[in-house]
């Protein structure tokens, strides 16, 4: 088994917020340096691993070389992003964190995370590598995110100088396709160099078959399986957060423009209600009025018969009342008269009776029972002429 130790090189310059991987770059990223973290912690107990950051105000080492996988993990968390990458003071850190470590048979390894453009040319670069094979350092570089300013041909410049019998890796992860972690599971990055690896390789093979979570038997690595469960469910909770944040945000901005919206509808309701009042208002009056009318027309035609037969009973005794009316009006005019011819002569005048007539309150000219009346007066009118003329016969003047 490889007795190593390891220093990982973490970039987290501010083009680790990039989502060109999934969820991120920096926590892809992450994800692939706990894997790497458990990986060699497994291949041998006498591994020893530590981890620093590259960007920001200044290289920071967040754990020197321990075998205690959880302290490795742990300090994973919490880290802040921004800056720029400075490749070359995190590499020269990395190996003076190696050179005093403990155990002086462990060989020494550095493992370099770079997914931000790299600001050095390339001779800057050789020297580095030159320095690092002469100190018996093997270097791996994962090579992902950004591809600007001659970026894969500066780390292919880099890795030519320092490798040494194939002791050092590089891989180039394009974005868009696999994860990181999955990428580097099948590079020699993560299976060793092939002949003192042979430990590191086969807890890549556990790791990376079966159908476990994470690609982890927890029953070989119960302390990486657990480290991976918690730092899914972390992110989990993190997304989880982050939604309901933007649903609450979303209400909020419900309620604000939900008052505005429901004084605009009571105003509506108002004036259609108003303007309801106002049309059936004179709707209300017609409608009285055919009720009443109605009511009105069903009484008469509901009425009694008996009571019908009295009120033409009472139209009869008008009409008997009525023709005493005229009688007397006759003879009144006929003592006016100088002589009972005159009556005779106005009872036969038609124009003069239908005067007569018109004269009286309330009395139609043109009723049925008025005309049969005075027809009949100017019958009895006729008949006592004749019979005038009969007891007074004329004188034949002899």
């Amino acid at each position: 088994m490889v007795l190593e130790a390891t220093m990982i090189c973490v970039d987290n310059s501010e083009w680790m917020r990039n989502g060109d991987y999934s969820p991120s770059r920096f926590q892809a990223q992450a994800d692939a340096v706990n894997l790497l973290c458990g990986a060699k912690t497994q291949s041998n107990p006498e591994n020893t691993v530590g981890i620093l950051t590259m960007a920001g105000k200044q290289v920071r080492v967040l754990s020197t070389l321990t075998s205690d996988l959880g302290k490795i993990l742990s300090c994973m968390h919490g880290l802040e992003v921004g800056g720029e990458m400075n490749l070359s003071a995190g590499i020269q850190v990395a190996q003076l964190a190696l050179k005093h470590r403990q155990n002086k048979n462990q060989q020494q390894r550095i493992i370099v995370f770079a997914g931000s453009p790299i600001q050095y040319d390339k001779k800057m670069l050789e020297t580095i590598g030159k320095k690092l094979k002469k100190n018996n350092v093997s270097l791996d570089i994962v090579d992902f995110g950004e591809n600007k300013e001659g970026k894969p041909e500066k780390l292919e410049a880099l890795f030519a100088a320092v490798n040494s019998n194939e002791s050092s890796h590089i891989v180039h992860i394009p974005p868009g396709g696999v994860a990181i972690s999955d990428a580097l599971m099948s590079t020699p990055v993560f299976t060793g160099d092939g002949e003192g690896g042979s430990g590191f390789a086969a807890v890549a093979a556990a790791a990376g078959g079966g159908n476990f979570d994470f690609g982890v038997d927890p029953n070989l690595d119960p302390e990486l399986a657990l480290a991976l469960r918690v730092s899914m469910e972390e992110e989990r909770a993190r997304q989880e957060a982050a939604g309901k944040r933007a649903a609450d945000e979303a209400a909020r901005q419900e309620k604000r423009e939900e008052p505005t919206s429901n004084s605009q509808d009571a105003t509506m309701v108002d004036k259609a209600a108003e303007a309801t009042n106002n049309a059936s208002e004179p709707m209300d009056e017609v409608n009285a009025l055919l009720q009443h009318a109605i009511a009105l027309s069903m009484e008469n035609s509901g009425s009694d018969p008996s009571v019908r037969d009295s009120e033409m009973a009472e139209a009869t005794n008008e009409d008997q009342d009525l023709a005493v009316a005229l009688q007397i009006s006759i003879q009144e005019s006929a003592k006016d008269s100088s002589s009972q011819s005159d009556m005779s002569k106005a009872l036969e005048d038609q124009s003069f009776m239908s005067s007569v007539v018109a004269s009286l309150p309330g009395v139609d000219p043109n009723d049925p029972s008025v005309i049969e009346l005075l027809a009949s007066l100017q019958g009895q009118s006729e008949q006592s002429e004749q019979k005038k003329n009969e007891d007074n016969p004329p004188s034949d003047g002899k």
